[in-house]
């Protein structure tokens, strides 16, 4: 990882854009780790890749997000300047309009009833929008937007190293029912990383929605997974309104949530030192949010 500090991108700011060079720059207290982000002065950030891999999503949102901002009923991190790489940093980067909030993560009083509404209809929203010039699911969106059976090989896997730690035969059902389906219709924009912590909550309510690296056209079906991640019971079924999707996507979503927790317990994508994903793997199991066919 490249040492990304506030003296480099005030350095980066003063020779591409001396207009903002007088504006105080300060990192953000949580930062990502595809990308660091810096407050410019009250009403900008800069958003710069921590490394050679991540440069292609970065700039996947700074082309996209432009096209999609004027489609979506919350705001979403747009940049109003692309700079080049320059003082020691290779890569390209971006300064963008700074979004108020906190991530739903870390907020305390969030209306999760309300969130469940907001983000149904932000997800229909974004598949609503012109999806004619948007990047095809595929290896840029870690095949997010593909069909779950991309990661066949990852899940057999998954459940081998887990053996009697998991309900094998319950898994591979949940499987087995997020396969039977394909998305029937033109692709559609979505988003391939909803999740708390790039959701951003003001006065209790859902603000904005950030971080579309893994973004990109295909199948939404991706995008449900928080109904297993962060809802419950009733804010499941409010979900789901709101998203507006059929039964069938709600199985393949429900694979995508299955597929994750398992890797994710297996050890195959980082450790799960918390326990969010095994707690996951239960919702998963226990909830299939829609009717069983």
């Amino acid at each position: 990882m490249i040492d990304i500090n506030a003296g480099l991108v005030g350095t980066l700011i003063s020779e591409q854009f001396p207009r903002w060079a007088h504006l105080p720059v300060e990192p953000v207290p949580r930062q990502g780790w595809d990308n660091r982000t810096f407050r410019l002065g009250d009403r900008l950030s800069v958003r710069l890749p921590s490394d050679e891999g991540y440069v292609a999503s970065v700039e996947k949102e700074d082309r996209c997000l432009p096209a999609l901002a004027g489609h979506l009923p919350l705001p979403v991190p747009a940049p109003v300047a692309i700079g080049r790489p320059g003082a020691g940093y290779p890569f390209p980067w971006s300064v963008r309009h700074w979004i108020p909030g906190e991530t739903v993560d870390g907020a305390a009083d969030v209306d999760r009833a309300e969130l469940a509404r907001d983000l149904g209809g932000f997800l229909t929203a974004l598949r609503q929008a012109p999806a004619e010039r948007g990047p095809a699911a595929g290896r840029h969106s870690f095949f997010r937007g593909c069909h779950p059976s991309a990661y066949g090989d990852e899940v057999e896997e998954s459940l081998a190293r887990l053996g009697d730690g998991v309900d094998a035969a319950a898994c591979r059902a949940v499987w087995a029912s997020a396969l039977t389906s394909a998305w029937p219709l033109p692709p559609v924009w979505f988003h391939g990383d909803v999740a708390a912590g790039n959701l951003l909550a003001t006065g209790g309510r859902l603000s904005a929605v950030i971080d579309f690296g893994t973004c990109g056209v295909g199948d939404p079906a991706c995008d449900l997974v928080m109904a297993w991640t962060h809802f419950a019971g009733d804010e499941r079924k409010i979900f789901r309104e709101a998203a507006g999707l059929p039964g069938d996507a709600w199985r393949r979503a429900r694979g995508w949530a299955l597929w994750k927790a398992l890797v994710t317990m297996a050890g195959l994508s980082g450790p799960d030192g918390d326990g969010v994903q095994a707690r996951t793997l239960v919702q998963v199991l226990e909830d299939p949010v829609v009717d069983r066919p």
